[in-house]
């Protein structure tokens, strides 16, 4: 099916210039009353003209902004069974007194009701891609093919096995069965990376292995790092090294690598990060109902170091609205510099479209809405009373808009939601499913 948006508000971040180091600003393109033609899953047009001899379908954009589809650059898709599970505790205690004894209570099925679950709510809310990491993989994987989304997805290695090697180690062989099933699905429209889940809950012998397997079959790398003052200082204490350090010095960013949270990275690590073209996932909701800390969002940027959002699980912030995430961004790195300059709107439209797709090596397909890439779109209802007026639609779009404003969601030019309706997931099943399986849990 071919599509016309008439007379929609096309708002993209440029995909070219990152972050002016004497202005501190990312460039975007606005386009009122433009005619947007998708064919064959690409954009094939922009333009304040109509095109001739159009028959295929019409959409009217009137008091509408078209968008690139938001990416969710970091989440764990099943552990949305935990929403509002285990709320106001630090991350160690969130993880090992209540979460990892919950995680053992989840079987395949549970976590397919929940990933669709949460698919649900990424895709009304307007995210079009997201990456992954977690267990269940090979089930998260066959969810996502069917909800239509992209994604690139990561089987976590967790492990002090002494004997340690990817190729006989239960979850290193599930990672390689995920690679053979999975990875170029649908011509890229599901990838999978490599990941290892931590430097507190691995060590050298499992980076160096999963390293040189991520190397082999040219995978990316999803790891988390540097999410809290605990994991950062006992990881010098025990290393003499930070983790960016250690990882580092044990092949992890030998290959192109999301590092998640980077909430005390210090000089020498962002400079490690710059050289090794390492993207900084911002989770910054998610690191303040943990009271992780705040990213230095601003110094990586001016660092020259990709940065993109992501929401995190659900059972720490307890929404997959990127919405959300991009005005808390904005926030939260005024407060962190009493500066209200330090994150501008245009730079947080930019990291949660452009920045994403670059940290999912998708920035030739995705992320932008020019000629030629994907039609990975999202419309965003502008009627509603509290986007009005709009002097500034990315302002608008940072600090005003939610989730809900979302009228329309595309993938390759295929219409997944529309007007509250879903396409490819049966909403009214999985919500009675995932009440019924809830149970198992209080």
């Amino acid at each position: 099916m071919n599509y016309l948006f008439e007379k929609v508000t096309v708002v993209s971040a440029d995909t070219e210039s990152q972050v002016d180091r004497v202005e501190n600003t990312a460039k975007t393109e606005i386009i009122s009353d433009a005619y947007v033609l998708v064919e064959d899953g690409k954009i094939s047009s922009v333009d304040r003209e109509p095109p001739q001899d159009f028959t295929g379908s019409r959409i009217d954009g009137r008091n509408k902004v078209l968008m690139p589809g938001l990416i969710n650059a970091h989440t764990h898709l099943p552990m949305t069974a935990f929403r509002g599970y285990a709320d106001d505790y630090d991350l160690h205690t969130w993880l090992n007194s209540y979460i990892f004894p919950a995680e053992d209570k989840l079987t395949d099925s549970t976590a397919s009701v929940f990933s669709d679950l949460a698919l649900a709510e990424i895709i009304a809310s307007g995210t079009t891609s997201l990456s992954d990491m977690y267990f269940f993989s090979d089930t998260i994987a066959s969810r996502v093919a069917e909800a239509g989304l992209k994604a690139n997805i990561s089987r976590a290695i967790v492990s002090f096995d002494d004997d340690y090697d990817i190729r006989t180690d239960k979850r290193g062989q599930e990672l390689i069965d995920l690679v053979n099933t999975w990875h170029g699905y649908d011509s890229g429209r599901i990838l999978i990376e490599a990941a290892v889940h931590a430097e507190y809950t691995s060590f050298p012998k499992v980076w160096t292995s999963v390293s040189e397997y991520a190397s082999e079959r040219g995978l990316r790398m999803h790891i988390h790092l540097s999410e809290t003052k605990f994991e950062h200082e006992a990881c010098i204490e025990k290393y003499g090294m930070t983790p960016a350090s250690i990882l580092n010095k044990y092949g992890i960013f030998n290959v192109s690598t999301s590092a998640a949270h980077c909430v005390y990275v210090d000089r020498d690590d962002i400079e490690l990060l710059r050289q090794k073209g390492v993207s900084v996932i911002h989770n910054p909701i998610s690191n303040m109902k943990l009271a992780s800390g705040i990213c230095p969002v601003s110094e990586l940027l001016s660092s020259r170091i990709n940065v993109a959002l992501g929401t995190d699980s659900v059972s720490s912030n307890n929404s997959h609205d990127i919405f959300e995430e991009m005005k808390c961004a904005a926030l939260v790195a005024k407060i962190r510099t009493n500066d209200p300059s330090a994150l501008k709107a245009a730079q947080v439209l930019r990291m949660a479209t452009v920045g994403g797709a670059i940290a999912q090596g998708r920035s030739n397909e995705c992320g932008a809405l020019y000629p030629g890439m994907d039609a990975d779109l999202i419309l965003v209802d502008f009627d509603n009373p509290h986007l009005i007026p709009s002097y500034n639609p990315v302002s608008n779009i940072v600090y005003s808009a939610r989730g809900c404003d979302v009228v329309m969601n595309m993938v390759r030019g295929r219409i997944v939601y529309k007007d509250g309706e879903f396409f490819t997931i049966d909403l009214e099943r999985v919500k009675r499913q995932a009440r019924a399986a809830a149970n198992i849990f209080r």
